[in-house]
């Protein structure tokens, strides 16, 4: 029996740590606008479409985060990002 558990032990480790990382990652949005809004405090040289783009992605984002979407925020906040190159 007990060689049972230490044969799962690492599974349960694995999914239990799985489970935490996605939990994090998921209230990690605000984290992810305050790096959008440091980046736009700085007036990057933007061309005036991506500038619109990012302001839509970093507002959808907030939306999104407050609607509990937080996949879909991190989505949009993520494409914001990118663009912005950080």
């Amino acid at each position: 029996m007990e060689a049972t558990v230490h044969k799962f032990l690492p599974l349960a480790t694995a999914i239990v740590l799985c489970g935490a990382t996605g939990m994090a990652f998921a209230h990690n949005c605000p984290n992810e606008m305050k790096a959008i809004d440091a980046k736009l405090s700085t007036n990057p040289k933007l061309s005036t479409e991506d500038a619109a783009k990012v302001s839509k992605l970093r507002a959808d984002g907030e939306a999104y985060h407050k609607a509990g979407k937080h996949d879909e925020s991190m989505k949009s906040l993520l494409e914001a990002k990118k663009i912005l190159g950080i």
